[in-house]
Parts: C-alpha cells; sequence; structure tokens
C-alpha cells in the first residue's frame, strides 16, 4: 500500500513536473524571438532604403529633365544679343562724343562759306597753334592776298589766300584748290608748320626778308 502510494505520487511528480517543463518550454517559445519576424525586420530597412535611393535618383533625373526643357523653352525665346545692339544704350556717352564729333564735322564742311579770316581762327588748334597765333596770321596774309581766295600775282604765278607758287601745290589739299577758301587755309597752314614752326615765325621772316 505505502509502495503503492509511493509510485502513485512520482507519478505525479513527473506528470507535474512534465507540465512543468512543458509550461517552460512553451514559456520560452513564447519568449523567443520569431526567426521569420527578424529576418523581416532586417529586411524591411535595406528595402526601404533602396526605394528612398531609387527614388531620389528619379527626381534627380526629373528635375534635371525639367530644367533643360526650361532653357530650351527660354532660348528658344530669348532673341540673341549682340555687342551692336546694345552698344549705343549701354555706353551714351559714347553715343554722345559721337554726336557731337559728327556735328564738328559737319561744321568744318559749312566753313567755307564763313569769312576766310573765320576759317582760319577755327583752324588754328588743328595744327596745335592757340588764338594767339591768329595776329601774326592775319597780318601775313593780309600783305600776301589781303585774304582774298580767287588773288592771282601774274608775274609770279602765285594763287590763292596763302600765295602758293604755284597755286597748283594746293591740289594736295584737295581737288577744289582753285575755289574753296578752306582747302587754301589746309594748305597754307600746313606749309606753315612745316617750314617756320607757327604763324608768328613765318610773318618774322616775312618782315625780315619780305616773303615766307
Amino acid at each position: 500500500m505505502a509502495l503503492k502510494r509511493s509510485l502513485t505520487l512520482s507519478s505525479m511528480a513527473v506528470v507535474a513536473t512534465g507540465i512543468a517543463i512543458a509550461s517552460g518550454s512553451l514559456s520560452l517559445a513564447d519568449d523567443a524571438p520569431d526567426s521569420s519576424a527578424a529576418s523581416l525586420s532586417d529586411v524591411a530597412p535595406k528595402a526601404d532604403g533602396a526605394t528612398t535611393a531609387a527614388a531620389a535618383e528619379t527626381e534627380a533625373e526629373t528635375l534635371e529633365a525639367e530644367s533643360e526643357s526650361a532653357a530650351g523653352t527660354a532660348s528658344d525665346r530669348a532673341p540673341e544679343v549682340t555687342r551692336s545692339d546694345n552698344r549705343a544704350a549701354a555706353d551714351p556717352q559714347k553715343l554722345d562724343t559721337l554726336s557731337l564729333k559728327s556735328k564738328a564735322m559737319t561744321r568744318t564742311e559749312d566753313l567755307s562759306d564763313e569769312d576766310p579770316r573765320v576759317i582760319a581762327a577755327a583752324l588754328l588748334s588743328e595744327y596745335g597753334w592757340s588764338q594767339d597765333q591768329f595776329s601774326c596770321l592775319d597780318s601775313l596774309w593780309t600783305r600776301e592776298s589781303n585774304w582774298n581766295v580767287h588773288a592771282d600775282n601774274p608775274s609770279s604765278s602765285a594763287y590763292g589766300i596763302p600765295q602758293a607758287l604755284p597755286g597748283s601745290k594746293m591740289a594736295s589739299a584737295g581737288a577744289d584748290w582753285a575755289t574753296n577758301p578752306v582747302t587754301q587755309i589746309r594748305w597754307g597752314l600746313g606749309y606753315i608748320q612745316d617750314r617756320y614752326g607757327s604763324p608768328c615765325s613765318a610773318w618774322g621772316h616775312s618782315q625780315s626778308q619780305g616773303f615766307y
């Protein structure tokens, strides 16, 4: 009887222990991480990173395509601007200077209608002389021709305001040398500059020698 009870108790203990072990196995199984879940968690970030990189690359390509398209559209619409197109607008001072120079050239051409003395006074600066040389020039050419564009010396063939000898020498200043006071004066001033340096030097020579 005692032996039977002991066996019974032992059996119960084994059963209880088995249940405990089973329970422990169940508990351990509940606490252990799911390998399939772990694998998914490991793969998921990688999949997300690849997707993000692919999306970023696609977005960059899209932005580049849009930029090129916009540049092409702007190029199609915008007219080509050359330097000559905006020169006047970019440099108004230069434009004004060119305009004044043009007016000055026109004024020089119109001088042919002026008194020869006025023409000579206006041209002195072109030869590097100041207006204080004009009084000497006036005295010199008053003696030579009295500023007459058609003055002709039959004994020497000297002609015109500066009394070029012969008169045809003045053709180097212009084909209209026989009638245009501007042409005659330009030739005469050039002659004085080359031979005497200034009107006052030419006048001094004329006073001492009777000619220049």
